[in-house]
């Protein structure tokens, strides 16, 4: 998923660098993530000004920064939703994935949210086809619902992030080429430990969330919890 110049080590495919968290000491972060084995990490986001964010992280730690852009499904803006996908065609040579985009039926509950949220998510799968770019997905309690509509959709190039669902509900994707990215939470989650024991070794991915997820609640998760 990277775009230039290749890094070497391990790639956290999921983590959000422009999280307030990491205000004070990003570039500390990514030397201890460096010092750990991970050479680069995919900077997701949840709004437009996170993607612009990320974009400026790329400039300052080139290499090792790879910039997405996408709309937390929560956000249910199709003005902001469209204001991302014009980014993400400007920007679409800088990027190394849409995201994060998807479906989340934890928080949102409302049947006419969920068809905004649906429709914003359609579009982006669209979108990622038309450009190129991978899909970096959220699927919190939507798991099923989300892969149904990637596949219905053509979705080709897709990692399913911190999946929440139950191991045969991922079969289908994993049928799909779809690959699943695991959280450094996977060490106290038994619904993640049997996902990971159930799918190929090939389709799996190391992601941190940072700053959450990690293998200890209440303390901030850093690239370098990804080995």
């Amino acid at each position: 998923m990277g775009v230039a110049p290749e890094s070497s080590g391990l790639t956290d495919c999921h983590a959000h660098l422009c999280d307030g968290s990491f205000a004070g000491d990003l570039g500390e972060v990514l030397a201890r993530a460096g010092d750990a084995g991970v050479g680069a990490v995919v900077a997701v986001g949840e709004t437009r000004a996170d993607a612009e964010r990320n974009l400026e992280l790329a400039e300052a730690y080139p290499g090792v920064v790879r910039p997405t852009a996408g709309l937390y499904p929560t956000h249910l803006d199709p003005a902001e939703a469209e204001q991302v996908a014009d980014l993400i065609r400007r920007e679409r040579p800088r990027l190394a994935a849409i995201g994060e985009v998807g479906l989340d039926r934890w928080k949102v509950r409302d049947e006419r949210d969920l068809v905004v949220q649906r429709e914003i998510f359609a579009s982006f799968i669209d979108l990622s086809i038309e450009v190129d770019l991978p899909l970096n997905v959220h699927s919190r309690s939507a798991g099923h619902y989300a892969i149904d509509l990637l596949r219905e959709r053509g979705a080709r190039r897709v990692q399913l992030h911190a999946f929440d669902g139950r191991a045969a509900r991922a079969e289908p994707a994993v049928e799909a080429g779809y690959f699943f990215s695991v959280p450094p939470s996977v060490v106290r989650s038994p619904q993640k430990q049997k996902l990971v024991r159930r799918l190929p070794l090939s389709c799996l991915l190391l992601e941190t969330d940072s700053p959450v997820l990690g293998p200890e609640r209440a303390q901030r998760t850093a690239p370098a919890n990804a080995v």
